[in-house]
Parts: C-alpha cells; structure tokens; sequence
C-alpha cells in the first residue's frame, strides 16, 4: 500500500495538476479569510466552510480523482495492479489516501489563519472550534473522494470520470432541494399506485440521505456529533468496498 500511495501522490506533481489545484484552493482560502477577518469576523471556521457554501469542492474533487483508476484502464497498466502480489484493497486505500494527503494539504494555510487570530489577544474563539470545522471538511472531502474514486475505476477515461463524477457530486450537492420538489400523494388505491408511492418514499430518504452539506453544516455549529462522524466514515468505507468490488468483477472478466 505504500508504494502505491507514494507513486499515486507524487504522479500529482510530475505535472502541474497538483500545483494548480492547490494553487487555486490557496487563492480562495486566502480570499475568504481576507474578507472575514476585515469585517471582524475572525472565525477560522467560515474560512474552511467558504469552500463548500460555493461548492468549489464539488468541481475541484472530481479532478483530484478523475484519474486514480480510469487512466490505468486507459493506458491497460490496469493489469499490472491486477497481477501485482497486492491485494486490490490495498492498492485502492493506496490511490484513496494518496489523494486525500492532497486534499489535506490545501487546508494548511488555515493553520497559520488560525495562528494569527490566536495571537490577537482581542479575540477569544476556543482552538476547538476551528478543529471541528477542519475535521469536518476533512471528512467532507474525504467522502467525496471516496465517490470520485469508485466513479474512476468504472469508467475508461479520466474525462469519462471527471464528468460522471461531476454529475454525482451535482446530485449529492443539490439532493435536499431534489427531495423537496418530489410530491408524495396522501391515499393510495391500487396496488400499481402504493408501489409508486413506497417508491417515492424510498426516493425522497435516499435523497436527503445524501445531503452532505446537511451533515457538513452541523461541524459548523461548534459541536462534534458522533453521528455525523460515523454518516461520513460509513460513506468513505462503503464506497471504498464498492471500488474494490468493481476491480475485483473486472480482474476476473
């Protein structure tokens, strides 16, 4: 798993892939804390959640993992990974925390952010608070990452995974105003209509299941609930094994 992890994380910088995305994370990161710190709001915190109000994260991830699976398919070096004396969990663990120590390396700067309000003796915000907000993003990205990755290892082609990607992290993004635009009839009859009507149920829990922002916002409110912990690690697990199984089916076909 090593030599996975530390041939996939520094194929981010043998060409300006790497260097871009964290250039541009670093450019909204230092914008965000500009303009809050300015207006006197010197919550680290906002500056970490600023990524996801505009969704930035939705279109940057995707890029961070169009590439782990599908340019090996692509380039048939698939096969290698397939033959190697690795089992596939590890190679996937390799390619999925070598592209969450690039995502995490986009939240270094909020560091030295929250080292300079420390230092206003002025202000008075608890260290906790910005940590949850950091391992809340943290598990944020991480989830999506766990996503974009099992969309890469089913698809041949790193734009094929950039676009479906997308689309998924469209869907996650906007699932809640989704559900809420779904209209759930009050009787049922038939039995063609209570099919239809436990299925537009299903629809609608699924939906705001998948309302990761929902879950992102309560790290903001200067709390740590185990339950969202566990909703985003369940997320990273399942997706995970999904990716491996797709390898597995493929490995054999």
């Amino acid at each position: 798993m090593r030599a996975v992890f530390k041939r996939e994380f520094k194929s981010y910088f043998t060409n300006p892939l790497g260097f871009v995305i964290l250039a541009v994370f670093y450019f909204f990161l230092g914008l965000a804390f500009k303009d809050y710190y300015s207006n006197g709001i010197p919550y680290v915190g906002q500056v970490i959640f600023f990524l996801s109000d505009i969704g930035i994260l939705f279109f940057i991830i995707p890029v961070i993992t169009m590439r782990l699976f599908s340019d090996e398919r692509r380039t048939k070096t698939d096969q290698v990974l397939f033959t190697a004396p690795v089992k596939l969990i590890k190679i996937v663990l390799g390619k999925f925390f070598a592209a969450f120590a690039l995502y995490a390396m986009a939240f270094i700067p909020t560091i030295i952010f929250q080292i300079i309000v420390s230092s206003q003796e002025n202000i008075d915000i608890p260290l906790f608070y910005y940590l949850y907000a950091l391992i809340g993003i943290l598990l944020f990205g991480a989830a999506l990452i766990a996503v974009g990755m099992f969309v890469s290892a089913l698809t041949e082609s790193p734009i094929s995974a950039i676009i479906f990607t997308l689309i998924t992290n469209l869907v996650i993004m906007f699932s809640s105003s989704f559900a809420s635009f779904i209209t759930i009839p009050n009787t049922t009859s038939g039995v063609l209509e209570k099919i239809y009507y436990g299925f537009l149920q299903v629809l609608v829990k699924l939906l705001n299941a998948l309302n990761f922002n929902g879950v992102l916002s309560s790290f903001g409110q200067q709390t740590l609930a185990l339950q969202d912990v566990v909703y985003f690690v369940s997320i990273i697990v399942a997706f995970i094994f999904l990716t491996e199984r797709a390898l597995e089916k493929r490995r054999w076909s």
